[in-house]
């Protein structure tokens, strides 16, 4: 099958989808083919917002801004070349995770006391910006305003770096599991029996971390959980609403990945995650492939066929280059199979270029090579 065919299926594979989620290991250029993936979809006619967690300025100079904003902000079209025509809209943001808890405590929170109890507590002010997974639990917050509050067609959404693309699938099911377990009942509880139903030792190492830091963190935590009390019912259901919308027949999972070995292997076992949670995989971008290459020619050949061109020196010098591409090619194209094999899907190939994008005119390359 072509690469021009190999496109035109994912576009077919994404049209009606409301929501698209790409998601890959980190370092793939995820990030990049999300943003073409978003204005190849506008240029078809649709309104997508595309969301970001890449904080890069690179990006932002690409879609033709200083900085990416927190809320959708609309591409200006005149910043397009003359020869690009978009028939939708392009929206892009860039995930703030503490802005987007804030305004989910807000919206559950109607007490202005209560809220600012909330919003000042140290403890809430680390786990909206620094723990583990903050990121993976803003996005998906994040996702579900946008698909429910705003009337884009498509919402493209890259997903937060990680060291494993699946924290991100296993975000709403890890909250829904503290909101409804055990854990946070202790806290709920008043302060006293809280100190007793952790035990005599762990309130010794509460005591003495609060004598050097002179930080109550047992009292700190509890004074918390307590504040938070009034929005569990809605945090718990938003999230068990995110955890429908993932598997919603609208919802199509890209994967992206690179052809180098770690990457593809992740690729396999995210697809096998997907299939097993029942989220649809409606396509996989193998992105940074190399195709220069000796094609079939041995080295001395090459050499002999340019040098007439190139002279004897600069012509082996040439050839022993593309020699080198060629063993990256043959090992990309191995991988594509490989892929292609275990997946039981072909996957759309995005050449390896040789300049950073830039600029529109560079995403909207990049869109011709996922969905022409």
């Amino acid at each position: 099958m072509s690469g021009q065919n190999r496109a035109h299926d994912l576009a077919e594979r994404l049209a009606g989808k409301r929501v698209v989620i790409c998601v890959g290991s980190g370092g793939v250029g995820k990030t990049t083919v999300s943003a073409a993936l978003a204005l190849g979809l506008a240029m078809r006619g649709r309104r997508v917002a595309v969301v970001t967690i890449d904080p890069a300025n690179r990006l932002a100079a690409a879609l033709g801004l200083d900085k990416l904003s927190s809320e959708p902000h609309r591409i200006d079209p005149g910043l397009l070349a003359q020869d690009m025509r978009v028939a939708g809209e392009l929206w892009a943001m860039m995930l703030d995770a503490k802005r987007t808890f804030d305004q989910i405590i807000t919206r559950l929170e109607p007490d202005e006391e209560r809220l600012a109890a909330i919003l000042s507590n140290p403890v809430y002010r680390e786990l909206s910006t620094a723990v583990a997974g903050s990121h993976e639990m803003s996005a998906i917050a994040k996702l579900y305003e946008l698909y429910e509050e705003h009337d884009f067609d498509t919402i493209v959404l890259d997903t937060p770096p990680s060291r494993n693309a699946l924290d991100f699938l296993n975000a709403p099911n890890r909250l829904l599991g503290f909101l409804e377990g055990r854990a946070l009942q202790v806290f709920l509880a008043p302060s006293g029996l809280t100190a007793r139903l952790f035990g005599r030792s762990t309130g010794i190492v509460f005591g003495i971390f609060a004598r050097v830091t002179g930080i109550d963190m047992l009292g700190e935590l509890s004074r918390f959980f307590r504040s938070l009390s009034g929005v569990i019912d809605g945090f718990g259901a938003q999230t068990r609403a995110v955890a429908v919308l993932l598997r919603a027949p609208g919802t199509a999972f890209v994967i992206v990945t690179s052809p180098e070995l770690e990457p593809a292997r992740e690729a396999s076992f995210l697809a096998a995650r997907l299939d097993e949670t029942g989220m649809a995989r409606e396509g996989l971008i193998v992105n940074r492939i190399h195709t220069y290459g000796l094609h079939g020619h041995s080295r001395a050949q090459v050499s002999e066929l340019l040098t007439s061109e190139l002279g004897e020196r600069l012509a082996a010098r040439v050839a022993s280059n593309l020699a080198d591409f060629d063993t990256l090619a043959r090992r990309d194209a191995a991988t594509v199979t490989r892929l292609s094999d275990e997946l039981d899907h072909t996957p759309v190939q995005v050449p390896y270029l040789d300049e950073d994008i830039l600029d529109l005119a560079g995403l909207a390359r990049i869109a011709s090579h996922l969905l022409d």
